[in-house]
């Protein structure tokens, strides 16, 4: 019904009028919930501050000193759009934050007008001459004259009502009696419930493929907040222009697993150390560019997942970190790995891959229970000698570099079972690898016209079942490889060989193996043969150049 018909409907009745009431309650929007209220309250008081952070995250995004293409004003015209984009976003934010505001605020008062006419019904005297409602009582404070002008937005937060119906029935105080119902009077609405299945994996409050605005993520903080949530997982939650967390995130002191992987977050906030007993924290694939200092009071990390984001640095305060066992850092922008690295003693697990990592520092040495360690595609030249200090180290993955040689330490790995240094610059493979006897897999392809040839204690490596030598200039296969009795899978192609021949290598491992067993059989069976029939000759070829010697002592004596 149009607003100007509510002045030309007649109400002549008692009833007339409590029907009136009763739908004009009912055309209001749903009631926002008590921790939306809080967070919209929250959000206006911190998007100063949160907005200055998101701002210099901008201004640390400066434009690569390598590159040439990019002019620098442009560049600049480019962060300046950013920010002016950041200032547009917060206003719409507070908009927001401010209608839920006065949303609750209108809501607020439409629950004393119904408790006054609630009031005024149970107190009224009828009489059989009159339809309509009695006077109210002398004591009864005069109505306000007036309404505020503006319920449904403002730019001032509203104060808190004393009374507030919440969507979450914990936080619900004693509720008034309304209109609704037979008799006019009925029993307090009940409460509508959060359905606070955020908490749950793979789900999240509101309708399926919805995607949570910054409000309702602050909303959905105070809740876990007050429950004492240890789970929240808001995988792919997010909406994409919720690019940074709210402080109150801070609150969660009682979570251990924070999934926020797969959204757009740029900007992570100080608050984020007073997650104090965190363990699992998910960050992958968003466009985080800078941690905070903060993210080093996360003492209690064990598992903690940076991949696909755009860092370049890390903070000094990784260091603190020591009950970490698993970082993955791959999919960034890093050019270097922190000497702190060799500070997570409990590391276990350590992805870099897909970097610009020209070098692992020494102090991974450090890293006394790491037991796998993943550089591919990254910028190194070399592995430092330290990596014979990580005893416990399982498995070695350093594809895709320019490394040219192994450091001799690779001995002391005693541990080792999976060592991939393909598609590099190898020239050849150390001796000293050859007493890593624990070694399953190997991998040495594709180092091309660098590798001639394979140590010669390669059979050492008894438990060897995976061996790649393919695109490389290998000709001969060290004898020794007759001892790889295990070997399942041999892969040498595009190399020249020649010992065994090609078609043999064709034939499978085991047929090497044969073959090279065969081939030093015979050389000791043909060695044992010539040692039998050279005394014989020896002797007479001594007898024969002693006379000779003999007689030319004596010519010499005569020509003196």
């Amino acid at each position: 019904m149009d607003s100007l018909q509510l002045l030309d409907k007649r109400l002549d009745t008692t009833e007339q009028v409590v029907e009136e009431i009763m739908r004009i309650h009912r055309s209001l929007p749903p009631r926002p919930g008590l921790d939306e209220v809080e967070a919209a309250r929250s959000l206006i008081q911190n998007v100063e501050k949160e907005d200055q952070a998101w701002l210099e995250a901008i201004d640390n995004q400066r434009k690569p000193s390598s590159s040439d293409v990019v002019p620098g004003e442009l560049f600049a015209v480019l962060q300046e759009m950013k920010k002016g984009l950041v200032r547009f976003r917060s206003k719409e934010q507070i908009r927001e934050a401010a209608k839920l505001l006065d949303l609750e605020t209108v809501h607020s008062l439409f629950d004393d007008f119904i408790q006054r006419a609630s009031d005024c019904i149970n107190n009224a005297s009828p009489s059989p001459s009159s339809n309509g409602v009695s006077a109210p009582p002398s004591s009864r404070p005069p109505p306000p004259t007036t309404v505020p002008s503006s319920l449904y937005f403002s730019e001032k937060t509203p104060a808190r009502p004393k009374e507030m119906v919440s969507r979450d029935d914990s936080f619900v105080s004693t509720a008034k009696p309304s209109l609704y119902g037979d008799g006019f009077v009925a029993p307090p609405r009940a409460p509508q419930q959060i359905v606070d299945s955020t908490l749950v994996p793979g789900k999240f409050a509101g309708n399926e493929g919805e995607k949570l605005s910054l409000i309702k993520l602050a909303s959905l903080i105070e809740v876990s907040a007050k429950k004492a949530t240890k789970e929240l997982n808001l995988q792919n939650k997010l909406s994409p222009q919720v690019e940074w967390l709210p402080d109150s995130i801070g609150k969660l002191s009682t979570l251990t697993s924070l999934d926020l992987s797969e959204n757009h977050i740029v900007v992570l906030p100080n608050t984020i150390g007073g997650l104090a007993s965190l363990t699992n924290l998910d960050l992958r694939s968003n466009r985080i560019n800078q941690l905070p200092e903060s993210i080093g009071e996360l003492i209690n990390l064990v598992h903690l997942n940076l991949s696909g984001n755009q860092l370049s640095s890390l903070p000094s305060s990784f260091s603190r970190l020591l009950q970490l066992e698993e970082l993955n850092l791959s999919c960034n922008n890093l050019p270097v790995l922190p000497e702190s690295i060799g500070s997570l003693a409990n590391l276990k697990k350590l992805d870099v891959e897909t970097n610009d990592i020209e070098e692992i520092p020494y102090s991974i040495g450090g890293c006394s229970s790491l037991k796998e360690l993943r550089a591919d595609y990254n910028k190194l030249k070399a592995l430092p000698e330290a990596i014979g200090k990580i005893t416990t180290l399982e498995i070695l993955s350093v594809r895709y570099n320019n490394i040219r040689q192994l450091p001799t330490t690779m001995s002391s790995l005693s541990s080792l079972r999976e060592l991939d240094a393909s598609f590099n610059e190898l020239e050849s493979v150390p001796e000293s690898l050859c007493f890593a006897t624990t070694l399953v897999k190997l991998n040495v392809g594709n180092n091309f016209a660098d590798m001639v040839s394979l140590p010669r204690s390669l059979g050492n490596l008894e438990m060897l079942e995976e061996l790649d030598i393919s695109n490389n200039q290998i000709r001969v296969l060290p004898e020794s490889f007759r001892m790889l009795t295990k070997l399942r899978v041999f892969r040498a192609q595009e190399n020249p060989l020649q010992v065994p021949p090609r078609d043999v290598a064709e034939k499978g491992p085991q047929a090497v193996v044969q073959y090279m067993n065969d081939l030093v059989e015979a050389r000791n069976n043909s060695n044992a043969k010539s040692l039998v029939v050279k005394p014989k000759k020896s002797w007479v070829q001594m007898c024969f150049f002693s006379n000779k010697s003999n007689k030319k002592k004596q010519s010499s004596m005569e020509i003196v």
